[in-house]
């Protein structure tokens, strides 16, 4: 079932937070850039494993655990509990970038991408962290078949509402890792 959110060009989710950070961007990119940590700040991701290329480079490859609780739009019929996803990296400059994507179940790159952005600061860095869903991913395709019209505009609605938040406490999460508050 084709819907609006699954032709090319098209942004379904956005979202983007940011915060000063007093410490240096390379120290910064160090710490954004090890997913293995991001369970000390990412609301969902709960760590993982680099399973392919070398840590951090453009290419390789990082299984992330994940848990979500009930209370993350719970009318939406999207996975609770645990659960795990593959991603790669497609751009690393040190002390300035660190992007990846999702990957299908079978390893193929997904429209969804994840970001930090590094950027100079008077005493510090500015950290942005940025997320981007164009076509639908292979998981979110089967929630929008179970949906209605009325019932995708909300789910759209809403989850970019908990995604703005989740990227808001994850740049919160990595100043208080990094600056130790």
């Amino acid at each position: 079932m084709a819907t609006d959110y699954d032709r090319p060009g098209v942004t379904t989710f956005q979202v983007r937070a940011e915060v000063f950070v007093a410490a240096s961007a390379d120290r910064v990119y160090e710490v954004v850039s090890d997913l293995g940590r991001s369970g000390e700040w990412s609301p969902e991701c709960r760590g993982g494993t680099w399973i392919k290329g070398e840590p951090a480079t453009v290419g390789a490859v990082f299984e992330g655990r994940n848990l979500r609780g009930a209370e993350a739009v719970p009318w939406a019929p999207v996975i609770r509990g645990e659960w795990s996803t593959c991603s790669e990296v497609v751009e690393a400059v040190p002390g300035a970038v660190f992007r990846w994507i999702i990957l299908t179940s079978d390893g193929r790159p997904q429209e969804s991408t994840w970001s930090f952005e590094i950027s100079p600061a008077d005493g510090g860095v500015t950290l942005v962290h940025h997320y981007r869903l164009g076509r639908l991913t292979e998981g979110l395709s089967k929630i929008f078949a179970s949906l209605d019209e009325a019932g995708r505009e909300r789910f759209v609605t809403e989850w970019n509402a908990k995604l703005a938040g989740d990227v808001e406490r994850t740049v919160t999460g990595v100043k208080r890792v990094i600056e130790g508050g």
